[in-house]
């Protein structure tokens, strides 16, 4: 089977299985664990940053984030098609008792203009009456935007206006590694925009658990007391920031395959009858394509891509196929033959 339903689907490569076994461990609750605090430094120092923090994954990131920089009744401004939004379950309500109020864009970049349109709504009602608007949150690369990238001019410009309104700043970077590797931008450029950063070790870098939060030593401090509040503390895990650290060594700059990888699928995709590619020129490794004209739901799309091998994802409208560590440009022509297969099957 073919998984391209997401880069998560990645499994750890032997070399990768090899760091985990022979990792030096102690007690991460403690700060004891010598491998987790090595990964910590690491991660620290490539985004800039002076304190940074292990989590099993990143939706907890992000939930511990908006806790620290938050008070119940607080907004938090995020991109409408956001992941904080539209794929955590709520969670950032229920763990912080916050209001999301949803900024506009094409393909999850938004414009000064946007952000401002945002904050107008947020404070129409005299002071008594309205909610503080406390945070600003970016997603790079961003996800349902197809993979979009930020650039750097752009983040900057959003983020020194939320400063100016009096706003923190917060990136879900769970592909900023890919946005790095795309745009030839340093992580340390892209996390200098913002108070808090996270990166995901387990989509395209190919770790089977892990991501890391970081900040400035005192938000980490306080970050550190959420963690345990919501039963992420862990003992020995260093089994798996070995993975992570692996990851960092060897699967970083390859990312510009998956990226090579997801533009020959748009590409051949868009030679396919019935399939309406959404970004021919995907910027990183996902890839957003529509299949109504074939007469067919994407239920059934996806059922019967299945049976002939290979296995994708529908988001909205529309079908996403991402690219990874575990996808070659072979798997990629198989995929591609598949969904022709099922294309003319439709026209009969």
């Amino acid at each position: 089977m073919i998984l391209l339903t997401s880069d998560t689907e990645t499994k750890p490569t032997q070399a990768m299985r090899q760091a985990i076994a022979t990792a030096e461990v102690g007690d991460e609750q403690k700060g004891e664990d010598p491998t987790v605090n090595q990964l910590l430094e690491r991660v620290a120092d490539l985004l800039g940053k002076e304190a940074a923090l292990f989590f099993a994954c990143g939706t907890i990131c992000n939930f511990v984030a908006i806790k620290t920089h938050t008070r119940p009744a607080d907004v938090v401004l995020v991109e409408q098609m956001a992941h904080i939004i539209r794929a955590e379950s709520g969670g950032a309500a229920m763990t912080s008792g916050v209001l999301m109020e949803p900024i506009a864009s094409d393909r999850g970049i938004f414009t000064v203009n946007a952000l401002a349109q945002s904050l107008e709504r947020v404070a129409t009602a005299p002071y008594l009456y309205s909610s503080i608007p406390r945070l600003l949150c970016v997603e790079q690369t961003h996800n349902f935007g197809g993979g979009s990238v930020w650039q750097l001019n752009e983040l900057r410009q959003v983020c020194e206006f939320s400063r100016q309104k009096g706003l923190a700043t917060h990136m879900d970077g769970a592909r900023l590694l890919n946005a790095v590797v795309a745009s030839q931008t340093p992580a340390k450029d892209f996390a200098g925009c913002v108070d808090s950063v996270w990166i995901d070790f387990t989509k395209g870098l190919g770790a089977p658990i892990g991501a890391v939060l970081a900040g400035t030593r005192e938000f980490i401090a306080e970050a550190r007391r959420y963690k345990h509040i919501f039963g992420g503390a862990m003992r020995q895990a260093g089994i798996v920031a070995a993975g992570c650290l692996y990851a960092l060594d060897h699967h970083v700059e390859r990312l510009q395959e998956d990226h090579d990888n997801a533009t020959y699928l748009a590409q051949r995709l868009s030679e396919i009858e019935g399939i309406t590619v959404q970004d021919p020129k995907p910027e990183t490794n996902i890839v957003f394509f529509d299949v109504s004209r074939l007469g067919l739901d994407k239920a059934m799309f996806l059922t019967l891509l299945q049976q002939g091998g290979v296995k994708m994802g529908a988001v909205g409208h529309s079908i996403r196929a991402v690219t990874h560590l575990d996808v070659s440009r072979a798997d990629i022509d198989f995929a591609v033959d598949a969904i022709s297969k099922v294309a003319k099957s439709s026209w009969h």
